[in-house]
């Protein structure tokens, strides 16, 4: 079975985290799913009836890049971000312990560092007033603020992950350093598939 993490205050926020971000997930699908049929229906009425709504390129961009910064947080809580594990996967526990602690420190400061020049773009495009140099003219500020409030929740998520883990990793609590960093291992995976395949076959 997975590794569980025990109950905990702390374990209990990012539960709550869990289940805003997978609300964030449907959200940036729906966003796709819309962009994909709005440039279906541009292709479809200018390939047959010769005009184009036009915009359906800028508006998928834009939801691309929004779906994906809101999927960040729960791609990182579901351990589903890619790691190289060739040498991870023959080191002790502990020290691989303390190497999923350092990649969520180190994922750390990239994402901060990435999040405080995404906000100084998205300010400076509401102070300067900027719009795109499209037909739309959309004022940027409106999707690059979208972007940068999930790139901001994937911070605050990742803090609580920091936290939680830095605390079970002082108490020695291994199990619970993996199963909030750590990789998932290959048993995991198939149970999930398995979960995922019996839910379909219910639903």
């Amino acid at each position: 079975m997975a590794p569980t993490i025990r109950p905990s205050p702390l374990g209990g926020l990012l539960n709550a985290a869990e289940h805003m971000s997978r609300w964030a997930v449907w959200f940036g699908g729906a966003l796709t799913i819309g962009s994909v049929l709005l440039i279906s229906f541009d292709v479809i009425v200018r390939k047959f009836f010769g005009f184009s709504t036009g915009g359906a390129d800028e508006l998928s961009s834009y939801a691309f890049a929004i779906s994906t910064s809101w999927a960040f947080a729960f791609a990182t809580l579901q351990r589903a971000n890619v790691r190289v594990d060739v040498l991870y996967q023959y080191l002790p526990v502990r020290l691989s312990a303390v190497l999923d602690w350092l990649s969520l420190v180190t994922l750390g400061i990239f994402m901060v560092m990435m999040t405080f020049y995404a906000y100084d773009v998205a300010a400076t495009s509401w102070v300067q007033n900027s719009a795109a140099n499209t037909p739309l003219a959309t004022p940027l500020y409106i999707p690059q603020g979208l972007w940068l409030l999930g790139l901001i929740w994937m911070c605050l998520v990742l803090a609580l992950m920091l936290v939680r883990a830095s605390w079970a990793l002082v108490m020695g609590r291994i199990d619970d350093v993996k199963a909030i960093a750590g990789v998932r291992s290959t048993k995991e995976e198939a149970e999930e598939e398995a979960a995922a395949g019996e839910r379909m076959v219910k639903g």
